[in-house]
């Protein structure tokens, strides 16, 4: 992956102009991150990234041309010999076009209907060599795993469990703590606990272990006498 020193220098790439000019004055408004170049469409990107050699290139799924996922594949795919990070922002929330692109080398995958926030913290998870994915893809990427064996002893508190349960819905920190009626810092807190409790690198990590273990699921009320 490219190196950088200063801030994230990114490439947009989308067919709408609106769309771009929001994320420009989105990451644009971010000590840490300077939009370099945009394009209207995937070859164009293609060229552009290969030129400019920005630090992420922040691509939609359809575009004229060579889509978001090709795009992916060019720049960060599997034999790519000097790949570029490439985060997917799209409309569609498809699971299989997140399946396809972060198996073709994605960094992330987000849709623009999550929001600013989301999308200023994909771009430094990227950079950070994490992966982020939205909430509502998460989901449907996990329902797909089946508990292998029942869950096993946990390692976590009860109030960790439940909020790993939240974490595996999909839920924010702002809606975990909503829930459980204790601050969006809190929960931050409770998260980071977790994922150092099981060792997994973000949020993504703790709703597979919550999945897999068959623990995403409230459990039954118990009996009325």
């Amino acid at each position: 992956m490219t190196t950088h020193l200063g801030p994230t220098r990114i490439l947009i790439a989308d067919d709408q102009e609106d769309v771009r000019s929001g994320f420009r004055l989105i990451l644009g408004s971010q000590p840490d991150m300077s939009v370099v170049g945009e394009a209207a469409d995937g070859l164009t990107a293609v060229d552009l990234a290969r030129t400019l050699r920005p630090d992420l290139v922040l691509a939609d799924i359809r575009m004229p041309g060579v889509d978001g996922l090709e795009l992916t594949r060019r720049l960060a795919g599997p034999g790519v010999p000097d790949p570029i990070r490439v985060l997917v922002v799209t409309t569609f929330d498809h699971d299989s076009y997140a399946r396809t692109a972060l198996h073709d080398g994605a960094c992330g995958f987000l849709l623009k209907r999550s929001g600013p926030g989301l999308l200023i913290e994909g771009v430094r998870a990227a950079m950070a060599g994490d992966i982020l994915i939205s909430p509502q893809l998460t989901v449907c990427l996990l329902q797909t795993l089946t508990p292998s064996a029942p869950a096993p002893p946990t390692r976590l508190t009860a109030r960790e469990t439940e909020i790993a349960r939240l974490v595996a819905q999909g839920h924010t920190n702002a809606e975990i703590g909503t829930t459980l009626s204790i601050s969006p810092g809190t929960a931050k807190t409770h998260i980071a606990n977790i994922q150092t409790k099981l060792k997994a690198r973000n949020r993504v990590g703790i709703a597979a272990w919550t999945w897999e273990n068959g623990l995403a699921n409230p459990p039954p009320p118990p009996p009325q006498n």
